[in-house]
């Protein structure tokens, strides 16, 4: 199915105002503030109260060159960032799922991505209700599907709890529970065998990145450096929803190679 230029666009549009609505949840919930209601967008350095057109996602921050209108005060990137980035997979979802009950549950799950990689990148925590509330949400639109499928997500909710309660408990709560409450909540969108999948990939993304900034000496061993963890699993379970039945394609047809080659018999 070819997807025509003005729903890719729409997308966009869509990603980048849920992008620069998560900024001011995850802001706000950071500062115990209200981000629901009628409290208006004030720039945080003068308090002058942001009208609609300084409200545009992306293009706002771009005509003001990322400073307040009143003040100069500089507006952070991350905004303008997350904006962009939310278009960004707004479209990759479309393009992969086209319009369906899947391209739903990716998106709610994309959602609860976003808003905790960033309540954990800003402040390094994970909001329960943040955390549960897509797992709880993706299980209300299995519902649309069967039995096997509600099943099935909750038993990835519970396998990713489960692994994050058997790292803790390992390490005598050397990793905070948020950190098992986000993957609970993602295993409920998931499923168990796309949970184990994400969970590897965030952590090799997260290895990875490590070892970057070691190697530019942005970190050291030793040192004490606290890296958010929940901004690579983020990352490992988008990938999944993304690509995860080819990954899993994949590797069951390598495996099943590998073994004929082993036993030919």
């Amino acid at each position: 199915m070819k997807i025509e230029a003005e729903l890719l666009i729409t997308a966009a549009i869509i990603g980048a105002c849920l992008g620069s609505f998560l900024n001011v949840a995850a802001h706000r919930s950071i500062q115990g503030r209200s981000w629901w209601g009628k409290e208006r967008s004030v720039c945080e350095n003068c308090g002058h109260v942001l009208s609609a057109l300084e409200l545009i996602p992306i293009i706002s921050w771009l005509i003001l060159r990322g400073k307040c209108k009143n003040c100069g005060a500089k507006i952070s990137v991350r905004y303008i960032l997350v904006e962009i980035i939310c278009a960004v997979l707004a479209v990759i979802i479309l393009v992969r799922w086209e319009i369906s009950w899947a391209a739903l549950i990716v998106s709610v799950g994309t959602c609860g991505l976003v808003l905790n990689s960033l309540t954990d990148y800003e402040s390094g925590d994970v909001f329960d209700v943040f955390a549960i509330t897509p797992g709880i949400l993706g299980l209300i639109i299995r519902i649309a599907g069967n039995w096997p499928g509600i099943l099935d997500g909750l038993e990835g909710a519970l396998t990713g709890w489960g692994i994050f309660a058997l790292i803790i408990f390992l390490t005598r709560g050397g990793m905070g529970w948020g950190d098992a409450v986000f993957m609970g909540g993602m295993g409920a969108i998931l499923g168990w065998r796309f949970t184990l999948l994400a969970f590897y990939l965030g952590v090799m993304i997260g290895g990875i990145w490590v070892l970057i900034l070691l190697l530019i000496g942005r970190v050291k061993w030793g040192r004490g450096d606290s890296i958010p963890l929940v901004p690579f699993l983020a990352a490992g379970c988008f990938i999944t929803m993304i690509f995860g039945p080819e990954i899993f394609e994949y590797l069951d047809n390598r495996l099943a190679y590998d073994f004929k080659i082993l036993w030919p018999y």
